[in-house]
C-alpha cells in the first residue's frame, strides 16, 4: 500500500489527482520514478502540467432532470472560446451537469472542505468506531480509512463517475483534457433539489375523512 508521503510527493511533481497518485504507485510497485513514467503514459502527468495555465474561457450550463425536480448549473473553463464551442466539450460539460445531479456532491475537491467540517465528521467517524467496540489502538487507522470514503462521497472530482464506473470524474476530466489539449477546470457548481429545506406538509388522511363526514 503506497505512503500518503510518497502519494503526496507524486502529486506535487505531477499535478495528477490522489486516486491517480495511488493506482499510479499501486502498479509501479511504489517506485515514485516509475510511477510518474506511468501516469505520463496514461496521458495523465501531461495533462497535469496544462493544469496551471489559465483557462478563462469555457460553459455555463444547465441540466434539468426528473421531470424537473432535480436541476443543476455549472461552470466548466477552457483556456479558447474555440475550445469551448467544441463538441467533445460540450458533451463534457453536460456529462458533468448530469453527474452532479445524480450523485449529489457537496464540494469540488477536498481542498475545498474546510477544517471545521473534517473535525467534525472525524468525531462522529471516531465515536461510531469506539461504540462498534473496535480497539482504541487501531481506531484512527479504521477513521483515516472512513474519512478517505467519506471525501470521495462528497467531493466531486473523487466520486465514480455515473456514466462509467471504471473512472472517477477527477479521472474523466484528465482524459478530456489530454484530449482536447487545453487546461479544463470545473469552476462552481449548485445543485437544486426541489421542496429542499421546507418542511413539508404531512397529509393527514382519517382527520380528513372525518371532516368530510361531519359535513355530510
Amino acid at each position: 500500500m503506497p505512503s500518503m508521503a510518497d502519494i503526496k510527493s507524486l502529486r506535487e511533481r505531477t499535478g495528477a489527482g490522489i486516486l491517480d497518485c495511488k493506482k499510479a504507485l499501486v502498479e509501479s510497485d511504489d517506485n515514485v520514478e516509475q510511477a510518474i513514467d506511468w501516469l505520463r503514459t496514461k496521458g495523465i502527468a501531461k495533462a497535469a502540467k496544462k493544469s496551471s495555465r489559465v483557462a478563462t474561457e469555457g460553459l455555463v450550463h444547465s441540466y434539468i432532470h426528473a421531470g424537473g425536480k432535480v436541476g443543476v448549473m455549472v461552470e466548466i473553463n477552457c483556456e479558447t472560446d474555440f475550445a469551448a464551442k467544441n463538441d467533445q466539450f460540450k458533451t463534457l460539460v453536460h456529462d458533468i451537469a448530469l453527474h452532479i445531479a445524480f450523485a449529489g456532491p457537496e464540494y469540488i475537491s477536498s481542498e475545498e472542505v474546510d477544517e471545521e467540517k473534517r473535525n467534525r465528521e472525524h468525531a462522529v467517524q471516531l465515536q461510531r468506531v469506539l461504540e462498534e467496540g473496535k480497539p482504541e489502538h487501531i481506531a484512527e487507522k479504521i477513521v483515516a480509512g472512513r474519512m478517505n470514503k467519506w471525501l470521495q462521497e462528497v467531493c466531486l472530482l473523487d466520486q465514480i463517475f455515473v456514466k462509467d464506473d471504471k473512472k472517477t470524474v477527477g479521472a474523466m476530466l484528465t482524459e478530456a483534457v489530454a484530449t482536447i489539449g487545453e487546461n479544463i477546470q470545473i469552476r462552481r457548481f449548485v445543485r437544486f433539489n426541489l421542496g429542499e429545506g421546507l418542511a413539508k406538509k404531512e397529509d393527514n388522511f382519517a382527520a380528513e375523512v372525518a371532516a368530510m363526514a361531519a359535513q355530510a
